[in-house]
C-alpha cells in the first residue's frame, strides 16, 4: 500500500481535509477516463491521484474566506 507523507504534498498553510477532496476527485476523473477508454487499470485510481499530486501533474487551490478573526496577510 503507498503511504506517503502528506507534507510531501501541501504547504504548511494547506489543509490535510482539501488534500484528502483533491485526491478523490482526481482519483473520480482517473477512474471515469479508463472506463470511457475500455481500459483496464492496473493500478489503483487513488494511488495514480495520489502520485500526479507528488509530481505536481496537478494541484488544488483552497478557497478560504475571511472572517473577523483571521489575520490579513492570509
Amino acid at each position: 500500500m503507498l503511504k506517503p507523507s502528506a507534507d510531501l504534498i501541501i504547504s504548511p498553510k494547506q489543509s490535510r481535509y482539501s488534500l484528502v477532496i483533491a485526491v478523490a476527485k482526481r482519483a473520480r476523473q482517473i477512474a471515469a477516463e479508463a472506463e470511457e477508454k475500455g481500459e483496464i487499470l492496473v493500478e489503483k485510481p487513488v494511488d495514480l491521484a495520489v502520485q500526479d499530486f507528488i509530481k505536481h501533474r496537478y494541484e488544488f487551490i483552497e478557497h478560504v474566506e475571511p472572517n473577523d478573526d483571521m489575520p490579513e496577510d492570509l
